[in-house]
């Protein structure tokens, strides 16, 4: 094992999924759960960082050039290597059978189960054929298409590749969600679910993947509102349809999930986040410097204001976490929350406006990413798009809506904040858009 874990720690930071870049990792095995064939799931913790990560790593042992390009982690023995059992059949069959069947492996202390939650009308198929989905961040995701002439409906299947104890938000809001009736998310498929003891010696368990429903041959509304904006289409009827989609996942979560009224020590956590996220734009985006004063009097503002009950809510919506699909319009995606954030924040009630505020932002940067010498032209489709998309959201969550939303305000400026710091880390060029937002969010006298 020790030659393995060698291996993997030069491996894993070339991933996608790795979290902390510019470290050379710590692994220790937490898991090692033995499947049929020659693959293999281990769970291994990575002690280079405080917290210490834990990752799910699916392995397999096969023949040297044999394995799929990208695959290889390295050298074993006898002519053998490790490889990434995400592309192999071995492992990526039997996750089917788990999330569409069932099927356990090890014991219910130190193992895992996978179980069928629901299907799409149509019986999921014993013949598949797997595909890993390029361009994944935190995590890897497998489509499953029917193979051959079986009918049935392609799956995809999310592997979380950072395990935590306790269910994964994108499983627990999701399935509730759809066994509920939404037709905006996709249907729920199976899941499965680990037991491991830690290096502490206290037993844990978490979630280790999700399968539903996948919608072949769909864009994501990033990429169908860049191309309306583009062609001058008039967008209003498709922002304000999903307005109401995201205010019927706030209704529908406010109904499944408990709600509470915001206490003192809710509000002080809210404006110390800001206040703390905007200490460090400053330090680090010299330009922000004149609009300071302003920022921190919209956020007194938001402060002071009624604050509504808080609920479960996305925690991480943009347009690129919605799909426009044929059968059931806009449908929402990924309710796993921000993965840089701790998993017990993400599981807390927050506030639903938090989410409307993202939306709002990702249709900002329309302006930005579509090339148009008419400038003011896709300024003017943007904000047609924000205003609609606010009338839908009105409108379905039963309240009056309000243009002078102090709340709003204050949650459209820290994330505009949020992405000045972002933008001058990583794309300097795109900085113009989060300062012109924050430019007409704390104008100047």
């Amino acid at each position: 094992m020790g030659d393995l874990l060698d291996l993997l720690a030069v491996w894993m930071p070339r991933q996608r999924w790795y979290g902390t870049k510019g470290r050379d990792p710590l692994l220790t095995v937490v898991a090692d759960w033995a499947l049929d064939g020659d693959a293999r799931v281990l769970l291994v913790r990575d002690e280079a960082v405080h917290p210490a990560i834990v990752y799910q790593v699916p392995v397999v042992e096969r023949a040297e050039g044999t394995v799929p390009p990208g695959s290889l982690i390295g050298a074993s023995a006898d002519g053998q290597v490790w490889a990434d059992a995400t592309t192999d059949p071995d492992f990526t069959d039997q996750l089917y059978t788990w999330v569409t069947a069932g099927g356990e492996v090890g014991t219910a202390q130190d193992g895992f189960i996978g179980f069928a939650l629901a299907t799409t009308g149509a019986a999921p198929v014993s013949r598949v054929t797997a595909k890993v989905l390029s361009g994944e961040q935190s995590n890897t995701s497998l489509i499953f298409r029917p193979d051959g002439e079986d009918a049935g409906v392609p799956v995809i299947c999310k592997l979380f590749r950072q395990v935590n104890p306790g269910i994964n938000p994108d499983v627990e809001l999701q399935s509730a969600l759809a066994a509920g009736g939404a037709s905006f998310v996709p249907a729920a498929i199976g899941e499965v679910r680990g037991s491991w003891i830690t290096p502490e010696g206290v037993p844990v368990s978490g979630s280790l993947a999700f399968a539903q429903e996948f919608f072949e041959g769909v864009e994501d509304a990033w990429r169908v509102a860049l191309d309306a904006a583009a062609a001058g289409e008039d967008f209003a009827a498709r922002a304000r349809a999903l307005g109401a989609s995201v205010a019927g996942m706030h209704v529908a979560l406010a109904a499944q999930f408990p709600t509470r009224e915001p206490d003192e020590a809710d509000r002080a956590a809210v404006v110390g986040a800001w206040e703390r996220r905007l200490a460090i734009a400053l330090a680090e985006v010299p330009a922000l410097a004149p609009y300071a004063e302003r920022i921190r009097e919209v956020y007194a503002r938001a402060a002071r204001a009624p604050w509504p009950a808080l609920q479960r809510v996305h925690g991480d919506l943009h347009l690129g976490q919605v799909l426009l699909t044929p059968s059931n319009g806009w449908v929402l995606l990924d309710f796993e929350g921000e993965p840089l954030r701790p998993i017990e924040e993400r599981l807390l009630p927050d506030i639903a406006v938090r989410d409307v505020a993202g939306m709002l932002r990702s249709f900002d940067y329309v302006s930005g990413a579509v090339a148009d010498d008419d400038g003011e032209a896709v300024r003017a489709w943007v904000i047609a798009a924000q205003q609609a998309f606010l009338d839908g959201y009105a409108e379905t969550a039963g309240a009056v809506r309000a243009d002078d939303d102090p709340l709003l305000a204050a949650f459209e400026l820290d994330k505009a904040v949020y992405e000045a710091i972002y933008e001058t880390r990583n794309r300097p060029d795109w900085i113009g858009i989060p300062l012109a937002a924050i430019g007409r969010l704390a104008p100047l006298d």
